[in-house]
């Protein structure tokens, strides 16, 4: 394995795995060694109920017993939902081949290896604000946006994709689908049934976008099992908060994990429903600071560690308990 041996003094100044144990952001984000591309390590037998967030699957079985859930899909089907959206993409935005983008596709390549995705799904480019997201259920397609390539390094980039995966691995798209063509759907709904169904798909809409944001933390230790480096992980997240790679300096990095610290004291204070309320917007955008803190506190939990260098994973049991910001 070719690896650095030399530590570095601050894993802020270079791509490392870093060594988050200490409560001061200076010491907590410090050493470690640097690791290439080729060099991750396969996540070899590796299933997803070892690193999903226990709210994610908490979220998920309240949601599957909602009313209403089995006609949304039933609709969903029969609207052929699926099948326009990779219409719409193969129509609209640049499909990547090795040919056309030779080091994202290897990337790309790489962190399918990793977390053993498996075929290699189509990616699209296109030009906007998201980062990323995936659709399709029955063939689904990695959607990212020409910023990324311009600003996110190549763990930045495994970070990123090994996000997107994860949906795939985790089985979320279905959901993740209904939730980005809900507030559409629920408009025709309501008009076919006379205004009965708003109520009923404004609960689903709720119920929908809460379980999101838990599938996203789990997406998140995705991300981060596929980068195998912990600053590219948060620089990637402090990215998708809007901040550009230009600014992101040491410093800058220490003050977002005390941030994100002092988030998860003040945030804890707010009961359930107002923390599921405040993940409802169109876009599903980004919580960064807020993910930035679930993700820390996994890291230093020891999970992240074991899964790294487990040789099996058939014993290995997801944590259960798992107390995410204070109060949920």
């Amino acid at each position: 394995m070719s690896i650095n041996p030399e530590p570095q003094d601050s894993f802020l100044n270079a791509n490392t795995n870093g060594d988050l144990t200490s409560s001061n952001p200076r010491e907590e984000l410090s050493g470690s060694l640097v690791v290439s591309q080729q060099d991750k390590k396969v996540l070899a037998g590796l299933t997803a109920d070892a690193y999903e967030h226990p709210f994610d699957r908490k979220a998920l079985e309240s949601l599957q017993k909602m009313p209403g859930m089995s006609l949304l899909f039933k609709k969903i089907n029969e609207y052929g939902i699926d099948r326009q959206l990779r219409l719409q993409h193969a129509g609209s935005y640049l499909r990547v081949t090795s040919r056309s983008f030779p080091d994202f596709y290897q990337t790309l390549t790489k962190a399918c290896q990793i977390l053993e995705i498996s075929p290699i799904p189509d990616v699209y480019l296109f030009l906007g604000l998201r980062n990323s997201y995936t659709i399709g259920v029955e063939k689904p397609i990695l959607c990212f946006g020409m910023n990324v390539l311009e600003s996110f390094d190549s763990d930045e980039l495994l970070y990123l994709i090994g996000h997107e995966l994860a949906h795939i691995k985790s089985q979320h798209l279905l959901y993740h689908q209904t939730a980005t063509i809900l507030p559409t759907l629920g408009t025709l709904l309501n008009r076919t049934t006379m205004g009965i169904s708003g109520l009923a798909t404004s609960g689903i809409q709720l119920g929908l976008y809460n379980w999101v944001m838990m599938a996203t933390l789990t997406a998140d230790r995705a991300g981060l099992l596929t980068c195998q480096n912990i600053r590219a992980a948060i620089t990637s997240l402090m990215q998708f908060s809007g901040v550009s790679k230009h600014y992101i300096t040491p410093v800058l990095v220490e003050d977002f994990v005390e941030q994100a610290r002092e988030f998860e004291e003040s945030f804890g204070n707010f009961n359930a429903f107002s923390k599921m309320f405040s993940f409802m917007n169109d876009e599903m955008y980004p919580w960064a600071v807020m993910r930035t803190s679930e993700l820390l506190k996994w890291y230093k939990s020891g999970e992240y560690e074991a899964l790294l260098h487990e040789t099996s994973f058939s014993d290995l049991k997801p944590t259960e308990e798992w107390g995410f910001l204070s109060s949920w």
